[in-house]
């Protein structure tokens, strides 16, 4: 059964931009790897989810639907009221690109994991390698 617009505006209210599951599980990964980092630094283009300022990297934890993972089952565009989330998808991935080049810009390394590779250790395992400037 499809949900009403009214049950879908309050699934997407509810959404929150900061310690979501899948950040949650990054986190918790990397921390128990030994790695420390700042969280959500407001002082840097896109307030990237982890900082290493060390390292002089960035983590964005990017949600499959809201950030457009290309070629994720999760990010599934809504058949109803299209024009709106083609908007507001698209303006997500502008901005993302946007903030990325701003970050580059300023001399930081920008990575991304996506919320659907947050539950694979493998996934998870390279990104730790990244953060470390291992070869992956």
């Amino acid at each position: 059964m499809s949900e009403t617009p009214e049950q879908r505006s309050r699934t997407m209210r509810a959404v929150r931009s900061r310690d979501t599951t899948p950040e949650m599980a990054v986190r918790r990964f990397l921390h128990a790897a030994g790695l420390r980092y700042r969280l959500h630094d407001r002082r840097l283009p896109g307030k990237p989810d982890l900082v290493f300022p060390g390292r002089r990297i960035v983590l964005f934890v990017h949600g499959c639907f809201w950030h457009q993972h290309p070629g994720c089952p999760r990010s599934a565009r809504p058949a109803s009221n299209t024009e709106y989330w083609t908007s507001k998808l698209d303006g997500n991935i502008e901005r993302d690109l946007r903030r990325r080049r701003e970050l580059e810009a300023e001399g930081w390394r920008v990575l991304t994991i996506w919320e659907c590779n947050t539950r694979d250790r493998h996934a998870l395992s390279h990104l730790l390698a990244q953060v470390r400037g291992q070869p992956g």
